[in-house]
């Protein structure tokens, strides 16, 4: 039997999370899989999954050879895709995915300039802020603001995103306007739910982290989502200073604790790992690069 095929068998059964899922990823039956797999453990005289009746896990021999056997495919789909894209024009897909807000917001223009630029791209977009997995959805590219909790994760820092903290004026005609962070203990503030609420409400002073005792009631996944609740004037929001720009400019807004800032955090391309990084995917991320630093960011 081919190794090149039993090899990819192997890799795709461990990414895909199941011989049948890695039958319709490589477009055979997952039969054929099971048996390139048994036959590589044949030939290496070493069992490298653990199979139950629900999952497949790589044994201690599976994950070193795992390890190994991605970085060969990687090596050789790059020596071919590098003859090829030499001579060729980019082309072919990019599955991008894109927290919602920021997506919207930001992205409509570098991801325009691209396509324009670029007549034999296409973008399949999937806008969402949970966080995808990139193999399983079979995900290029994904931008993610924040700390990279996946540290098998490939990550380019694309950009520094800041923060503001910003109620209504209406709010703060009824409220009062809260002068350092300690003061939010006696206001009412909103939580973006996929960020730890002491993360978010953690501000710089005089090199020391500030981090007041904070109350709400509600929580929300989507950036815009919080800061259009906040412009109804009963609550103050603390997000990327890209998201809430539009609602501040229209006076929706107000800036306040301009003196406390929220710690910048950094926007990151990632890709998946163990996987070669197609070069319509490294011309996008440049291209990106590019489109955030012209802004300075």
């Amino acid at each position: 039997m081919n190794r090149l095929e039993e090899l990819e068998a192997f890799v795709a059964v461990v990414d895909y999370r199941g011989f049948g899922n890695a039958g319709e990823k490589l477009g055979v039956a997952k039969s054929m899989v099971s048996r390139r797999v048994s036959e590589l453990e044949r030939r290496l005289g070493v069992q490298l999954l653990q199979r139950t009746t629900r999952r497949q896990s790589l044994t201690d021999s599976g994950r070193v050879f795992y390890q190994r056997a991605t970085q060969i495919l990687a090596d050789l789909n790059e020596a071919e895709q590098y003859v090829t894209d030499v001579q060729c024009q980019v082309s072919g897909r990019i599955r991008l995915a894109l927290p919602l807000g920021f997506g919207v917001s930001q992205m409509v223009a570098p991801i325009s300039d691209f396509l324009a630029e670029h007549p034999d791209i296409k973008i399949d977009v999937d806008l969402n802020d949970r966080q995808v997995n990139l193999i399983e959805e079979n995900i290029d590219l994904a931008i993610r603001i924040g700390e990279l909790e996946d540290s098998n994760l490939i990550a380019r820092r694309l950009a520094s995103v800041s923060f503001a903290t910003c109620a209504s004026p209406g709010y703060l005609a009824r409220y009062g306007e809260p002068l350092h962070p300690a003061e939010l203990s006696d206001h009412e503030v909103l939580v973006y739910s996929n960020v730890a609420a002491g993360r978010q409400w953690s501000f710089e002073e005089g090199g020391n982290a500030v981090s007041p005792r904070v109350k709400y009631r509600l929580t929300a996944n989507n950036g815009e989502f919080l800061a259009a609740f906040a412009c109804q004037g009963s609550a103050i929001v603390n997000g990327p200073l890209a998201l809430l720009r539009r609602h501040i400019d229209d006076g929706d807004l107000v800036p306040i604790l301009e003196q406390h800032t929220r710690a910048a955090v950094g926007m990151y391309a990632v890709y998946p790992p163990g996987r070669l990084i197609s070069r319509r995917v490294k011309v996008f991320s440049d291209a990106l690069f590019a489109h955030f630093h012209a802004r300075g960011l």
